[in-house]
């Protein structure tokens, strides 16, 4: 049943790794909603697509990202058989090689011996990364494309630090399916893991990068980063957005897809290779008129597999990229080639302040804390077309979302609740003896009494950020089996 309301160093353009990484197969091609053992062929080689224009930093030498203050344990929920999440079989060379990974679903949340300031997946990924209470960066997971940042392409099932990020206080951080983006205190930010589409915005289209990275960006300091399935979104101080990666769908934001014959019929695609300035947003209107939307400063932006949202400062919500089962909020499935305003909200005189992206679906909370779902998140069933309001959480006070593959997962005053369809992999947390899935809001049972500061998914695995204040709660969490 749905829960009921109760009575919120100067950087060097690469980081060297003594480890040498292994070259990888290319798979089948990447359709916008395939399992996360596709991968894509058609892109560009050349790897001179280089249309950013170079832009000076305006800011002192001592601007700064102050980092968060809340810290908390570290608790887990989901699957970690990381070689086969998301895929229908081990991949043939795990298999072969007898590495392939024995991990087993959490059903239940789990403890861990971490105390974190950060912890990040996303809704594509089956790795994570978290930042420790004093300051180191942990990565695990799958590691076939050298995402996790160690100079290799062997996967962690625990927890392990990236040595060549020691001297760099990392802020925040975004994983896409075989990527990764590390945000530094100074704005700088560094990439490892896959990069045949040019997602890692090197400006270069070396298949894999294992070790940490800096992107080719030397304007003003980034202060946010996200990652999509091949593509990436970085904001600077001043608001400006950029992308790169792979350009299908026009997630990118460009007014294009890129797209040539490469030979014959043959298709292929321009890959941006370089963060590149999106210079326009815009409005439609119902018969197709166009209308620049002028002073846009974006503040946050959220990447679904092929899809993506933004917000300004005037907490207007922009989407765009694959339009697929009205994933982009404007009731209809036309793709979108650049950040389009999503009418609903400046229809109700609401202001968006959050925004998430799941596989094939978006969720936004408005200024008066009333959350919003539009797309789809199980395979059968009607798309919601447009923004709508999740009935069933009015009234709580939502403080932190995250969104899985297919699920949700959220902190609403002192609960957590989650839903999602089947297959799950424990990511909803409900424990080992209850169902494994919901198409509704439930609470989660297990962390009962637990305050959950923030919570962040991967495709199928969650990560709380618990508070330990305490000794009551410390009981909580002690109580909980460990991990690993």
């Amino acid at each position: 049943m749905a829960p009921k309301k109760r009575s919120a160093k100067s950087a060097n353009d690469s980081i060297k790794s003594t480890k040498k990484s292994r070259k990888q197969k290319q798979s089948s091609n990447l359709s916008s909603d395939s399992d996360l053992g596709s991968d894509n062929e058609n892109f560009n080689n050349n790897g001179n697509n280089d249309t950013t224009v170079e832009e000076t930093s305006t800011v002192s030498s001592d601007w700064c990202i102050k980092p968060d203050d809340l810290v908390g344990r570290l608790i887990v929920s989901g699957g970690t058989n990381w070689d086969l999440i998301g895929r229908k079989e081990v991949p043939k060379n795990a298999a072969a090689a007898g590495t392939a990974s024995n991990g087993r679903n959490l059903w239940g949340p789990h403890q861990t011996e971490y105390r974190v300031r950060l912890a990040v997946s996303g809704c594509t990924a089956c790795h994570s990364i978290i930042v420790t209470e004093d300051g180191k960066v942990l990565t695990w997971g799958r590691n076939d494309r050298g995402q996790l940042g160690h100079g290799d392409i062997i996967r962690r099932d625990v927890p392990t630090e990236v040595e060549a990020l020691k001297d760099y206080q990392i802020v925040g951080g975004a994983v896409g399916r075989g990527h990764t983006l590390f945000l530094t205190s100074k704005g700088q930010v560094f990439a490892c893991g896959d990069n045949k589409s040019g997602q890692l915005g090197i400006g270069n289209q070396i298949q894999t990068i294992s070790a940490p990275t800096r992107i080719a960006h030397r304007g003003n300091p980034i202060v946010k980063v996200a990652c999509g399935a091949e593509f990436s979104l970085i904001v600077d101080c001043n608001g400006n957005l950029f992308s790169f990666g792979f350009p299908q769908y026009g997630q990118l934001g460009h007014n294009t897809e890129a797209k040539y014959f490469a030979s014959g019929n043959k298709l292929a695609y321009k890959c941006e290779y370089k963060p590149r300035k999106v210079l326009l947003f815009i409005e439609k209107s119902r018969d197709g008129h166009v209308t620049p939307v002028q002073d846009v400063r974006i503040t946050d932006v959220a990447c679904g597999i092929n899809h993506s949202l933004a917000v300004d400062d005037k907490l207007r919500c922009f989407s765009w990229g694959f339009g697929g089962y009205g994933r982009l909020g404007h009731t209809e499935t036309k793709d979108e080639m650049m950040p389009r305003l999503i009418k609903t909200f400046e229809n109700m005189s609401r202001g968006v302040k959050g925004i998430w992206c799941g596989g094939t679906f978006s969720l936004a909370l408005d200024q008066h804390s009333l959350l919003y779902f539009w797309g789809q998140s199980k395979t059968s069933g009607e798309a919601t077309m447009y923004p709508k309001n999740v009935q069933d959480l009015n009234g709580w006070n939502i403080r932190s979302v995250a969104c899985a593959n297919r699920s949700i997962v959220l902190t609403a005053d002192e609960s957590v609740i989650s839903w999602g369809p089947s297959p799950t992999y424990g990511e909803l947390a409900y424990g080992d003896t209850k169902s494994k899935s919901s198409t509704i809001p439930q609470e989660v049972k297990p962390l009962e009494g637990i305050h959950i500061h923030r919570v962040s998914t991967g495709y199928g695995h969650t990560l709380f950020m618990a508070r330990e204040e305490s000794e009551q709660e410390k009981a909580l969490i002690n109580k909980l089996p460990k991990w690993p």
